[in-house]
């Protein structure tokens, strides 16, 4: 199989580099408002697409003043509520979509849209899963839950159990909080974030764990053919899917990146022969220094080809004799991957000097660079 004699040299070359410390998200200089949200928006054909995991919209306050009037920065950034029966949009009877008036992501669609006679613009439903965030809020002395947009945290209302069939939900909104779009309009709303998920279903994905995933993501992107890489986790379920719990080993996720890839320029396998290459698959939960489960060497398979590949790749690699100890990798079906915070991905190429980086990092990049010179994108000299 293609490669799999240069990974014979490969490993023969691996040098240990591993005694700075395991990065943490405050080295890193993150922070919560780098989360990101999953939810859906409309591409250039006026359809709804997704879910599509997208960064939150953060502006300091000052930005949003400027941008809001300031009677529509009271209520969306400071929670206020207009007056009931004044809003323009509680008697709008077109046909349409009510978007974010701060980051135009679509909340909720005309056919949702009732009269409940409470004097603000309520919806039984809102127009996609992911899109209208909720929290209790426990202000003047009540218990109420809150309604936000899930990209920008903007106030939207409050949602109550009172509305129609078939949810028996409603959702109060303020007009001030939303903008109007007529259907024959709603392509207006075409967001930047369908046309990465449109490219993104034209591709193959691989989801892979080796250690770091700075140093993993890192690696494949260097590679002819990946479009992209993606550092995240996969093995445990979304609500421990944080750097947080992750690092702490308090979650079954294993740091992982996801490898988006035109298979008719790179494949699989050869995916599967730059990864034995470029970390050590025979050192269990551990990648030198980085120590715990969530470091361990896995292939995420999303099929049982996937799976049948990774078998015989890693039979041929200890028929082969490569490694002097036993290959731990696991292989452990797909069941989500999950994007990380932000200021993960593209780390390394936003963080040359990081001593991480310089460190264990980039000795990996150049390996890559040396071993696989006709697979880069790059095809000149490193």
């Amino acid at each position: 199989m293609k490669f799999r004699l240069v990974i014979v040299f490969a490993i023969m070359a691996m040098l240990a580099v591993w005694f700075l410390p395991t990065p943490s998200a405050t080295a890193n200089g993150g922070s919560s408002d780098d989360a990101t949200f999953t939810g859906y928006v409309y591409d250039t054909k006026g359809k709804l697409v997704g879910p599509i995991t997208m960064p939150h919209v953060v502006k300091s306050e000052d930005a949003w003043r400027a941008q809001l009037p300031s009677d529509v920065y009271h209520i969306v950034r400071e929670d206020g509520t207009e007056r009931a029966f004044t809003g323009d949009l509680l008697e709008n009877k077109r046909e349409g979509v009510y978007s974010c008036v701060a980051c135009n992501l679509p909340l909720f669609a005309s056919d949702a849209k009732f009269k409940s006679g409470t004097g603000w613009p309520s919806f039984f439903r809102e127009i996609a899963p992911g899109n209208v965030a909720t929290e209790v809020d426990n202000r003047y002395g009540m218990r109420r839950v809150e309604i936000s947009c899930a990209r920008c945290d903007g106030h939207l209302g409050h949602v109550f159990e009172d509305g129609p069939a078939p949810t028996g939900m409603r959702h109060c909104v303020n007009s001030a909080s939303i903008a109007f779009t007529p259907t024959e309009e709603v392509m207006t709303l075409a967001d930047p974030a369908a046309d990465k998920f449109a490219r993104r279903q034209s591709l193959s994905s691989a989801v892979i764990a080796g250690g770091c995933f700075w140093c993993v993501e890192a690696v494949f992107e260097e590679l002819e053919g990946v479009e992209e890489v993606i550092s995240g986790y996969a093995g445990d379920v979304k609500a421990s899917a944080n750097y947080k719990a992750v690092s702490a080993g308090k979650t079954r996720h294993a740091e992982a990146v996801q490898i988006l890839y035109d298979p008719a320029k790179i494949n699989f396998e050869d995916l599967l022969a730059v990864h034995f290459a470029t970390h050590d698959p025979t050192t269990l939960n551990r990648q030198g220094n980085d120590v715990g489960a969530h470091y361990r060497s896995a292939i995420f398979f999303a099929n049982a080809d996937e799976k049948a590949l990774a078998e015989a790749f890693i039979a041929d690699l200890t028929d082969q004799k490569v490694f002097d100890k036993p290959i731990v990798t696991t292989l452990e079906p797909l069941t989500e991957f999950f994007e990380a915070e932000r200021y993960h991905q593209n780390y390394v190429c936003d963080n040359p000097n990081q001593g991480y980086v310089r460190v264990v990092a980039m000795p990996k990049v150049e390996k890559v660079r040396k071993l696989f010179k006709d697979r880069l994108k790059d095809k000149g000299d490193s």
